[in-house]
């Protein structure tokens, strides 16, 4: 080999060197992006991928916390002011509105960027996402025309031994707080007391009831409305249930919003700001409708293929506000003997 070819050789080599010590040197710059801790309410399921589209796009070191919404938010009072946190992403008003005096006031462009039922009235969370209470039923035992108009029909003994619910899931907790508002404790507690009386059948969360609707292991469940979407696009339209809105309305028939708050303590503010904005983008939006099949808030887009829009959803006239007393719904589901 001639000395021209060992000396090209050697300037590649120097080149590649140089190349890789700017990568590094890239690389040292995003990691002076920053860090992010989200505590995460949303199952990594459900929002996994979009968070690494986040961390992937700015280079900012993130760090989840995922755990039931209720569970997040009990910590976050537990913790504080030293809490880790800086930003709440939770499944349901409820739970935002329990940490509240934690959280820092959002920019208002960012709030009007949702419906004003879909944010803090006091602007420290912003909705994300939407998730309408729904009935799902078996369609080889049921027609719509079977169920009752509203929750209510569910208290009659015929459905003893054919109901399900998770009464430990932040979304049902967010509908019996709905229903405190609508129909009064008292009422709320008879409810309960009644479709207890009917020995419903008990799931840790929403994904299971849908499946045992499905089997016939249940007539009905109560759940939100896109976890069927989800059976339906890997299984086809064969799947045996379906989603029945309570064309009466009420509590059954609420459309919560998931959300985020960016905590008061956190040291990462401008970061947090950034995730929050990202679920707020086009892109985010997006993936809600078309991987998690929930409503869109900002942007314009619509529904999912198969999904019932908004406008035909008997969604009652509640504020942000009225589904934000989670600690009292949990003592009153503990008197009623529901929850432990």
């Amino acid at each position: 080999m001639g000395v021209s070819a060992r000396n090209g050789i050697h300037y590649c080599g120097v080149l590649v060197v140089a190349l890789v010590a700017v990568l590094l040197s890239a690389c040292g710059s995003d990691n002076d992006a920053g860090s992010l801790t989200v505590y995460s309410g949303r199952s990594d399921a459900l929002v996994a991928p979009l968070i690494e589209r986040f961390g992937d796009a700015t280079g900012i070191d993130i760090q989840v916390k995922y755990a039931s919404t209720p569970q997040l938010a009990a910590t976050l009072l537990e913790e504080g002011e030293n809490t880790p946190a800086d930003v709440f992403f939770a499944q349901d008003p409820g739970g935002l509105g329990a940490v509240s005096g934690l959280l820092a006031p959002l920019p208002e462009n960012v709030l009007q960027m949702v419906p004003r039922w879909a944010a803090s009235p006091t602007g420290v969370w912003v909705g994300v996402s939407g998730r309408a209470r729904t009935v799902v039923y078996n369609t080889e035992s049921l027609t719509p025309v079977d169920l009752p108009v509203d929750l209510t029909g569910f208290a009659d003994p015929k459905w003893k031994g054919r109901i399900g619910w998770a009464p430990t899931n932040a979304s049902f907790q967010t509908m019996i707080t709905a229903m405190r508002s609508i129909w009064s404790e008292e009422k709320t507690v008879q409810w309960l007391k009644d479709i207890q009386a009917n020995d419903p059948k008990v799931y840790p969360k929403n994904t299971p009831i849908v499946a045992a609707a499905a089997a016939g292991e249940i007539d009905i469940g109560l759940v939100n409305h896109y976890y069927l979407h989800r059976f339906l696009a890997e299984e086809g339209e064969s799947f045996g249930a379906r989603n029945y809105h309570p064309p009466a309305g009420g509590p059954g028939a609420i459309v919560m919003v998931s959300g985020a708050g960016i905590l008061s303590a956190s040291d990462n503010k401008d970061n947090a700001q950034k995730f929050v904005d990202f679920l707020l983008s086009e892109e985010s939006q997006r993936y809600f409708v078309e991987v998690t099949f929930e409503y869109p808030l900002a942007a314009g887009i619509p529904v999912a293929e198969g999904v019932t829009p908004l406008a035909e959803v008997n969604n009652p006239d509640l504020s942000s506000a009225a589904l934000s007393d989670l600690e009292g719904t949990q003592k009153l589901l503990r008197e009623a003997g529901v929850i432990p």
